[in-house]
């Protein structure tokens, strides 16, 4: 018997250390004080650790409680976070701004970061202690010299569709006839005026981003001590890319091994409840209920008077159906609040949208809550206020899974079609369901495609790269291919055209000479 036990004993112990010795150490990098862009790095590197894998995550969003195999590398106080405390009148900056003030804000300025006590630690970390780092790609690109630095491979994490900035570092093609800009609102199927624009958008803004992101070379070489003539040189570092896409609701595109789409990879059967109030209230919303929320930063309460009367209005209009609104501080509320309508600083979003009685979402087109909805075939209203919001809006409305209004024209009786439309019409929850299916029906969760492949990238590095990357523009382009045949049809038409000349030259010279021969003997 002591015999068995001690079987059993040794087996446990060979068991534990070859789970020990696949275990992963893992960075993930999420410097950018947005939750919402947060939200994708958190769910999969909790995942990895749920896994087995030891994570240290560096964020401005430290978790609640322990985790474990989790560590917070905290920049809290280190920066304002944009959560519930940005009005409508301050989104009116990020329509009109410039770029310079995008990547300044957005990248730049997150670079400072690394001289601070925050990294302090990381800096002086040995290498060789991570396996692989995973940092978000926007627009803070000195981060990815952390893998260098520490000798790991990097998996870049996009929270959108690719950025407009990101193919040419990675070799994929980007070709403005058919794949809209992320900063445009078209279709693939593009009029001739719209593939200018789309041309005229994607390579100013394209130029204008690389122009800027220069100036975090500096950063590298004064944090890093590395010395780099540009950023391609950072993007050499990075091995793969998980993308916030998918087909179903963004373009067909052609790509290379090392960019995977991972659309929708925060959308999984979330462990999240319904508080017992908000249960009860859905539970009895039998006519319907419309959820509302302009995501994580924006404060619906600092809406213009004149559109929280509108809302008012409306709401109390499509009675006896219910509306459920996130709002961050229902006291700054105008009086008159709908009996009809119920809100809260926070909200369950997940749990609400499966709720069989949420039957419509008011949203601002946020990329990660749209693609809740869509998972939860929940049709939408979309009311885009800035960045890639118009742009998801007028994709989900191209495929009549959404209606897509203006804050500048929004009227009741606007929002009241529109609300009505979506829960009266059969083509939206019928359009959404099978939009809903492809969207959901993949070989792997895009949770469980992601963590393949960041233990693939960890464990055999970089070997999906395409080569093409190594190519300076002129030669990816070919034009010194094109140069050196033209140069061998000019030297040829050159050699023929002499051959000729010389061909024709003796043939006159001898014409000429039997004409001079037969004017002497006529003499």
């Amino acid at each position: 018997m002591s015999l068995i036990r001690s079987l059993l004993l040794v087996a446990g112990v060979l068991i534990l250390q070859s789970e020990n010795t696949s275990a992963l150490r893992i960075l993930g990098v999420f410097p950018l004080p947005g939750k919402s862009h947060f939200i994708l790095g958190e769910n999969l590197l909790k995942e990895l650790a749920r896994r087995g894998h030891s994570v240290d995550m560096v964020s401005h969003f430290p978790a609640n409680k322990p985790i474990p195999n989790y560590r917070d590398i905290s920049l809290k106080g280190s920066m304002a976070i944009a959560v519930n405390n940005i009005t409508f009148a301050e989104t009116k900056q990020f329509n009109g701004f410039s770029m310079a003030f995008f990547v300044r804000h957005t990248g730049t300025e997150l670079c400072d970061l690394l001289g601070s006590p925050y990294f302090e630690e990381l800096m002086k970390t040995p290498k060789g202690t991570y396996d692989v780092i995973i940092v978000e790609l926007f627009t803070a690109q000195c981060f990815i010299a952390l893998g260098k630095h520490l000798d790991a491979p990097v998996v870049g994490l996009v929270a959108s569709k690719l950025h407009d900035w990101l193919f040419d570092p990675f070799a994929n093609p980007l070709n403005p006839s058919y794949m809209p800009s992320l900063f445009s609102s078209f279709t693939q199927r593009m009029t001739f005026w719209e593939r200018l624009t789309n041309t005229f958008i994607m390579n100013v803004i394209g130029l204008q981003i690389n122009y800027y992101l220069r100036e975090q070379v500096e950063h590298v070489e004064k944090y890093f001590n590395r010395r780099i003539s540009s950023l391609n040189a950072l993007y050499d570092d990075v091995s793969l890319l998980l993308v916030n896409e998918h087909f179903s609701i963004n373009e067909i595109k052609p790509a290379t091994p090392d960019v995977i789409d991972v659309g929708g990879l925060h959308v999984h059967d979330s462990d999240q409840r319904l508080t017992p109030e908000l249960q009860k209230w859905l539970d009895e919303s039998n006519n319907g209920c419309v959820y509302f929320t302009f995501g994580s930063m924006i404060k619906i309460e600092s809406l213009p008077s004149e559109k929280l009367k509108i809302l008012y209005e409306t709401f109390e209009r499509i009675a006896p159906v219910r509306v459920l609104v996130k709002i961050a501080d229902a006291t700054n509320l105008p009086k008159g609040l709908p009996k009809n309508v119920m809100t809260s600083p926070w909200m369950p979003q997940v749990a609400v949208l499966k709720h069989k009685n949420v039957r419509a979402f008011i949203t601002h087109g946020g990329l990660l809550g749209t693609q809740e909805a869509l998972a939860h075939k929940v049709p939408m209203i979309g009311i885009p206020l800035f960045g890639d919001q118009h742009t998801n809006i007028n994709s989900y409305a191209n495929r009549k899974i959404a209606i897509a209004l203006t804050i500048e024209t929004l009227s009741v009786k606007s929002l009241t079609d529109a609300i009505n439309a979506v829960l009266k019409d059969p083509m939206y929850s019928k359009n959404i369901a099978h939009v809903s299916e492809l969207f959901l029906t993949r070989p792997m969760t895009a949770l469980d495609t992601a963590v393949y492949w960041v233990e693939y990238t960890a464990r055999h590095g970089t070997v999906l790269k395409s080569p093409a990357t190594k190519l300076s523009w002129w030669q990816f382009h070919l034009l010194d291919v094109y140069g050196f045949i033209l140069t061998c049809v000019l030297v040829l038409l050159y050699v023929i055209k002499k051959v000729i000349t010389t061909i024709w030259r003796c043939c006159c010279n001898r014409n000429n000479a039997k004409a001079i021969s037969k004017s002497k003997k006529n003499r």
